[in-house]
């Protein structure tokens, strides 16, 4: 059981061209991490891990888009080398695949290099529960943005990864074929708001926010 004192430690980290956020999440005390939407620029990611001398417990996905998971592949291959253990890939929900397995055919649409199709070693539902780093980490389906999005809420620090869901006064694009903005925003204010105003909320772009700042301030939700 953790010290329900001690927060854990984050470092966004902005990969890809896009300026995705990539978070490393750690505890200072084990010395053990999760890796959330590692876009691409495993490199990068890499040397962070090993400056802050970290074992990679498991590396999380919210959503199948080639910036939150073209570096998935690469990075759960390097840090099962060098840990000597397997480092599984974990999430988003099942209806991402078609996303997931067509990152190469999309990588080189937009001209971008080094992304890889990857596999999950575990797909995610609504309601799933992850026992990581001494902590459980709860899994909330939001579609819209994409089908299969889901998002990882820490309880004991009320901390929040949000991929694309929310982001400081707007939401997730939905102007792909899949997207569909009325479900996203009904998953942000059935899923997302209710956990509460105090909650840190870590989107895959740009700067942190709060619910209560989104609850407040954001148009899409008002």
């Amino acid at each position: 059981m953790s010290d329900p004192k001690r927060r854990l430690d984050v470092e966004v980290i902005p990969v890809t061209p896009l300026r995705q956020n990539c978070s490393l999440v750690w505890d200072g005390e084990t010395r053990h991490a999760l890796v959330i939407d590692p876009g691409g620029d495993e490199d990068v990611i890499l040397e962070r891990v090993a400056a802050h001398d970290l074992t990679v417990e498991a590396i999380l996905l919210t959503h199948g888009h080639l910036d939150h998971a073209g570096g998935a592949h690469a990075l759960r291959d390097a840090l099962t080398k060098r840990q000597g253990a397997p480092v599984p890939v974990i999430g988003p929900d099942r209806r991402d695949e078609f996303l997931l397995s067509s990152i190469e055919e999309n990588a080189a649409r937009f001209g971008l290099s080094g992304m890889i199709s990857v596999a999950p070693d575990r797909y995610t539902q609504d309601g799933d529960v992850l026992p990581l780093l001494g902590r459980s980490y709860e899994v909330l389906h939001v579609p819209g943005h994409t089908p299969g999005h889901v998002v990882f809420f820490e309880p004991q620090d009320r901390v929040l990864f949000a991929g694309d869901t929310l982001f400081r006064g707007t939401i997730g694009r939905t102007d792909f074929p899949y997207g569909d903005g009325p479900t996203l925003v009904q998953g942000v204010r059935t899923k997302i708001l209710p956990l509460g105003d105090d909650v840190l909320v870590l989107p895959g772009h740009g700067a942190p926010t709060t619910v209560r700042a989104e609850r407040a301030e954001n148009p899409f939700l008002q």
